[in-house]
């Protein structure tokens, strides 16, 4: 999935918390966003979706930062947010295509390293590749309550989110060209 896709979920794990908390609304909203890219740096640094990817050990703390989160300490609050808009990052890379620069063409079916067991997950292709026309419809659907809810940075990263995944989604299969001339 396309890391716009994943701001998206990661800001939209901030509703319930700013229905209840909406004190905290503005700063889970971006810290969902920031968890929910982190992952992907590892495009950059190291070997993607293995060394910032953590479909199962992620959990831990987001489970154990939402238990402490419950007394409303404001910077647990958006740290649970954060880490567990990772771990739905990494978990859901799953239902995507495997790593590589065509993925429709399904030559590699490791989509996420499992480091608690030590091996890949297999793709699940329900989005069919990163950029693809099911992808912009999951970052339009999650950005969609984010920017009707909230005010300011957070409805901006939304609205951007779509923006930005509009022209990436259509211009998706022509651009491994040009990776591919860059790599």
């Amino acid at each position: 999935m396309m890391v716009l896709t994943h701001i998206a979920v990661g800001m939209a794990l901030s509703l319930p918390v700013a229905a209840v908390a909406p004190e905290f609304a503005t700063a889970t909203a971006i810290g969902g966003a920031i968890g929910g890219a982190v992952p992907d740096v590892d495009l950059l640094v190291g070997d993607h979706r293995r060394t910032l990817h953590f479909p199962v050990l992620y959990w831990l703390p987001a489970i154990a930062l939402t238990a402490v989160a419950l007394v409303a300490i404001p910077i647990v609050v958006v740290a649970a947010v954060a880490v567990s808009a990772a771990a739905v990052h990494s978990v859901s890379d799953v239902l995507g295509a495997g790593e590589e620069l065509r993925p429709w063409e399904r030559t590699n079916t490791d989509a996420v390293y499992d480091h608690l067991r030590g091996q890949w997950l297999r793709a699940r292709y329900v989005v069919r590749y990163d950029g693809a026309p099911e992808d912009f419809v999951l970052t339009v659907a999650f950005s969609t309550p984010v920017a009707v809810c909230f005010q300011g940075l957070p409805r901006w990263i939304a609205v951007s989110t779509v923006v930005v995944a509009l022209p990436y989604t259509l211009a998706r299969k022509r651009l491994a060209d040009q990776f591919e001339k860059i790599l």
